[in-house]
């Protein structure tokens, strides 16, 4: 083939390349517009619970107009459902990512790692537990749908591993699902009693340093000693590392 007839090809716009660029930016903004939409929705449920969330409300918390929050979600029941979905994608997706860059992590580092990241994550979003909380009250539709979709998946992942330390002897003896449940009471602590905390102590919950102690002390107190995979963050006679303050970043939940 000639190849400046080549040349001249590639230099012609292909039909629909010029509105490649632009589908794309509105894809990015529907994304962007979905995820403002379901932070809002966690912290209105988790303030006033299901049936007192308005969408109207959560419309007002994002600065959108009502008829777009039922556009992308066509009622209050399905956008609580999306917004769970929404909180446990997120973790999910974090413990994948421990997987796929700690190659070789002790099986406890590993255990390890993952409560922290789920207490790293309620720290940057408090919102979460409170959401859950208010579908405990009452054996409800919803508490049911989440356990069987999103919590169970998660439970299944970390019970074979409590039982296998265990079965070691490097963790309490119990049932692995009393453990995980005692962890994750540990994990919503600090998003339970910060109001609280504030009031009588006059102490900030999100503050880094103030999260990194707590979860020092926990992790000590659990799994004993200091963490192989990531030095400074399991032991508190060590100065606090960067990597202790810092949240773990939370990747969005893909459209």
């Amino acid at each position: 083939m000639n190849r400046n007839a080549v040349l001249q090809d590639a230099a012609v716009p292909r039909p629909g390349a010029r509105g490649r660029p632009k589908k794309r930016a509105e894809q990015q903004r529907a994304v962007n517009t979905r995820r403002a939409i379901l932070n809002a929705a966690l912290a209105e449920f988790a303030e006033k619970g299901f049936d007192a969330a308005s969408i109207r409300v959560i419309a007002e918390r994002t600065g959108l107009q009502h008829p777009l929050i039922t556009y992308h979600f066509r009622n209050k029941d399905i956008l609580w459902r999306s917004a769970a979905e929404y909180a446990f994608e997120q973790i999910r997706e974090e413990w994948d990512k421990l997987e796929e860059t700690n190659v070789g992590m002790s099986p406890l580092d590993r255990l390890r790692a993952e409560y922290r990241t789920l207490f790293k994550y309620t720290v940057a979003f408090p919102e979460f537990h409170r959401f859950m909380r208010q579908e405990c009250t009452t054996n409800n539709p919803r508490l049911k749908w989440v356990a069987k979709t999103a919590v169970t998946p998660l439970i299944d992942r970390l019970l074979p591993q409590i039982a296998a330390l265990q079965k070691e002897g490097v963790l309490p003896q119990m049932e692995p699902i009393l453990f995980h449940y005692m962890m994750v009471s540990l994990t919503a602590m600090l998003s339970e009693f910060g109001p609280e905390m504030r009031v009588t102590r006059k102490l900030v919950a999100d503050d880094p340093d103030l999260a990194a102690s707590y979860w020092l002390a926990v992790e000590k107190i659990i799994f004993g000693g200091a963490s192989s995979e990531s030095p400074g963050c399991g032991a508190s006679d060590r100065p606090v590392s960067s990597s202790c303050r810092a949240p773990i970043p939370i990747s969005p939940t893909p459209d």
